[in-house]
């Protein structure tokens, strides 16, 4: 039998898509992408996602910046996440569309940022959502939005 790559399935199968993420934030078990970008939950409340981390060199493009995958990566995944609050326990989603717009560059020196994520609609087959990446002093790095489809999980 093959283990189920699904940590919310491993730690909080059956619960609604809020209790789901709530269960990730509490979990001592990280997220595969978090570890590799070295970010955790930082809030999880109905419609919104909070994720932090201090960026450094794992991150850095040739040019000597953080790479805009990073950015984009952390945008991504709190605008699945805010959506994933909003789901019930037999539903999925996926993302079908991200804009991102990179406002600032990201630099180790730039220290922690936040990358927060609010639903703006979910309807019965698609959500859209904004998220945005602040440092410390909450100034604008980079945003995007999101168009996720929902769907029932089999």
């Amino acid at each position: 039998m093959q283990k189920s790559l699904s940590l919310i399935e491993e730690i909080a199968a059956g619960l609604s898509g809020l209790e789901q993420m709530e269960a990730l934030l509490h979990s001592q078990k990280k997220v595969g992408i978090f570890e590799s970008l070295k970010i955790d939950f930082s809030e999880v409340k109905k419609g919104r996602v909070v994720v932090a981390g201090v960026p450094d060199s794992h991150a850095y493009n040739p040019i000597g910046t953080v790479h805009g995958g990073y950015a984009a990566t952390m945008l991504d995944s709190v605008c699945g996440c805010a959506t994933h609050t909003m789901l019930q326990a037999n539903q999925g989603y996926t993302t079908l569309e991200l804009k991102v717009a990179y406002h600032r560059p990201i630099t180790k020196e730039t220290g922690q940022v936040r990358a927060i994520g609010e639903v703006m609609s979910v309807g019965r087959r698609v959500a859209f959502a904004e998220a945005r990446i602040v440092d410390n002093q909450d100034k604008l790095l980079a945003s995007a939005t999101s168009t996720l489809l929902i769907m029932e999980k089999q």
